[in-house]
């Protein structure tokens, strides 16, 4: 690495660029760190040139719409020598190599938030940095924080930095991001503050391992301990070791293990790199590592060193922990052996104090000592925690037991009910659409024509022929001389992620474009919100990713909902079942600002150069559509949850395909031969040669 001590990985001279900055996660973490350190000179995403962050009491962060127009309209003084990506993983190499690119001379270090980037693309980076010259912290970190500087980079501390970290003599190095806000929190019981938090991240393959982080740290003389979260997965702890044992590393470590209760279970602890690969990597090897390398077993509350010179001894390398709330205790036997002064007085203990209680069943089992009352949130996280109510896409539900309840239907002496609605009333006042929308989503429609859209699609899902999937499942289970239940029961079940699922990928896409735009309605368009122009940013933004991806060799995420193999030989390419929508919703005097900007996005992505002609907006689309629109209201008032949302637009889908299959069966079984369907031995090729089975004994 270039720095030579943690001072320099990080330090109040540091100017700090975000790619993606107008991402809904890089945003609010620009916002939170300007204020906490005003470090951000700028950031860039495509499209959003000129536009700028607003920092609340702080000069506001400008957003350029390239890396290279940054480097190049910041003077001299002021362009970035730290570079935050927030890319997805697409965009990562890139953004990477654009940073490397422009960044020149200036650049130091790169900080790669963005979890989950593949092997090829991390050795790629590595490679193009080495060669630059420039460190890569990475990928998956959370970032890195200087407390005593009162700097950051990332989102290390969260929405209140100040409220984990208070300066002090203890660096903490974690895989994961947020044990370090949890960790420096629970080192303040200990009256020991922070020196610097460093989230190395947990993907496969770690650009700055724990080893080059210990040595910088050898070299601090603000950090007298060293307190590390390891999880299982990956050969860098023993790497470490192996380099303390060589050197005679002088400061204490702690250590916490997580991960014991997954083994044998093939549960992850989530992190892409927390994969065991034999036994040296699980979290009982990296144990047993650090024991060795101590001399000493874990802590046990119970023991006590008598005699201060015994204690120093036996705590010279330091000590593992079996749990994170002995932390503090752990700290405290270390300070006191080797007689140093806390960093500052202890404000508080360790205690329990559960912001949120609901023991539902449970609390008529417990025993009484077990029914803790409800605690009291402290601030800042009573408001970030209110805040986080108001951001959050969908109802929370809280959940209970439901085997013999339910809030969708009843029937009792006053009568069968959907949500409370008598049936009878229904039947005789309200078409099928409008009773299936409020069995699916709670409420009826807000506007007469959605039942008639939502009536559309059912049609319309009816059938594709008799080529697809769903309908060639019914087809065989009527040749195999099945009910006619059982042939819809074949339909649904051939219905699937890759055929028919793409409305419910198509509801998560048109979240992640408008989620952020306050709309109201998306019926009646707010006149500040520019399709045309959203289109084409998303349109150039995509053709980038795609770029990138095809450079380093990866994979890249598509959009949802575009093109269709019959309808695909013209210029400019339509669903005929898409535009029986599309006009039905124009004939009420309205407009659907989702399928607007679905063609918009058609249109954008042929002028982008993506694709050779202007692809249909599919079926799926209109399903995604209509059925986001249904729901946006409640959604957005957290009356309904997004996971129902997504399914509605399945559902819509597989409803009528059912149907459909039903005609397919009761087609075949009319005019079809038993048998029929199935494919002929001359037809069938074998891939494996004839094999004898070895002879016994």
């Amino acid at each position: 690495m270039r720095p030579k001590k943690l001072s320099g990985l990080l330090n109040r001279g540091d100017r700090v660029a975000v790619s993606n900055i107008t991402g809904r996660e890089a945003s609010k973490v620009t916002v939170v760190s300007q204020q906490y350190a005003g470090n951000i000179v700028g950031g860039w995403a495509l499209g959003k040139g000129g536009k700028t962050i607003e920092v609340p009491g702080k000069e506001s962060v400008p957003v350029f719409a390239t890396c290279e127009e940054l480097y190049a309209a910041l003077p001299k003084s002021a362009r970035p020598n730290k570079v935050v990506i927030y890319s997805p993983p697409s965009a990562v190499y890139g953004e990477a190599k654009e940073a490397l690119e422009y960044g020149g001379k200036h650049l130091q270090t790169l900080f790669i938030i963005t979890e989950n980037v593949s092997i090829e693309v991390t050795a790629k980076i590595r490679q193009i940095a080495d060669e630059a010259g420039v460190d890569v912290i990475g990928c998956n970190t959370l970032g890195v924080i200087n407390v005593h500087d009162h700097v950051r980079v990332g989102a290390v501390g969260g929405d209140a930095p100040e409220e984990s970290f208070k300066p002090g003599s203890a660096t903490i190095i974690s895989n994961s991001g947020n044990m370090v806000n949890t960790i420096a929190g629970y080192m303040q019981a200990a009256g020991v503050g922070t020196h610097f938090g460093i989230s190395t991240g947990k993907d496969v393959l770690i650009l700055t391992p724990l080893v080059e982080f210990l040595k910088l740290a050898a070299r601090c003389d603000k950090t007298r301990l060293i307190v590390l979260y390891v999880e299982p997965g990956g050969l860098y702890e023993q790497e470490a070791v192996a380099w303390m044992r060589e050197t005679g590393f002088e400061k204490p470590v702690i250590v916490y293990v997580a991960g014991t209760l997954m083994e044998g279970r093939r549960v992850s602890l989530g992190h892409a790199g927390a994969v065991v690969e034999g036994p040296e990597t699980s979290a009982s090897g990296k144990m047993a590592l650090f024991d060795e390398y101590f001399g000493v077993g874990p802590l046990e509350s119970e023991r006590r060193v008598r005699r201060k010179d015994a204690a120093k001894e036996a705590l010279r390398r330091g000590i593992r922990v079996t749990a994170l709330h002995h932390l503090p205790a752990a700290a405290m036997a270390i300070y006191d052996a080797f007689g140093w002064e806390r960093d500052f007085r202890i404000r508080s203990r360790l205690k329990l104090n559960p912001w949120f209680i609901n023991y539902a069943h449970l609390a008529e089992e417990l025993p009484s000592v077990l029914l803790l009352p409800p605690g009291r949130i402290p601030e800042p996280y009573r408001s970030q925690f209110a805040q986080q109510m108001k951001v959050t896409v969908g109802l929370m539900p809280v959940r209970r037991d439901l085997r013999n309840a339910s809030r969708a239907s009843s029937l009792d002496k006053a009568g069968q009910r959907i949500y409370g609605y008598s049936l009878t009333e229904l039947m005789a006042k309200h078409s099928f659409g409008e009773a299936v929308i409020l069995y699916w989503t709670g409420e009826l429609p807000r506007y007469d024509f959605e039942a008639r859209l939502v009536e559309m699609c059912l049609i319309a899902s009816l059938s594709n022929g008799p080529g697809t999937i769903s309908a060639q499942a019914a087809k065989l289970s009527a040749s195999a001389g099945n009910p006619p239940n059982v042939g819809m029961m074949a339909t649904l079940a051939a219905i699937g992620t890759v055929h028919g699922g793409n409305g419910r990928e198509g509801v998560r896409y048109l979240l992640k474009i408008f989620g952020d735009l306050d709309l109201k309605d998306p019926y009646d368009p707010d006149p500040e919100i520019d399709v045309a122009t959203l289109a084409r940013e998303t349109a150039a933004a995509f053709r980038k990713a795609k770029d990138s991806a095809k450079e380093a060799g990866v994979d890249y995420e598509r959009i949802p909902c575009l093109g269709h193999p019959v309808f695909n030989d013209k210029p400019v390419n339509y669903d005929p079942r898409e535009q029986a929508i599309w006009e039905a919703i124009h004939e009420t005097g309205r407009t659907n600002l989702f399928l607007e900007f679905y063609h918009e996005l058609a249109r954008a992505l042929h002028d982008a150069g993506v694709a050779s002609r202007v692809w249909a907006v599919n079926m799926d689309a209109a399903l995604a559509c209509v059925w986001l629109s249904l729901c946006w209201t409640a959604l957005m008032e957290k009356r309904i949850s997004l996971k129902r949302v997504e399914d509605c637009a399945l559902l819509g889908f597989a409803l009528g395909r059912a149907a459909g299959g039903a005609g397919e069966f009761l087609d075949h079984q009319d005019y079809g031969s038993p048998m029929d369907m199935r494919v002929p031995a001359s037809e069938c090729q074998s891939l494996t040669r004839p094999r004898d089975l070895p002879q016994e004994g």
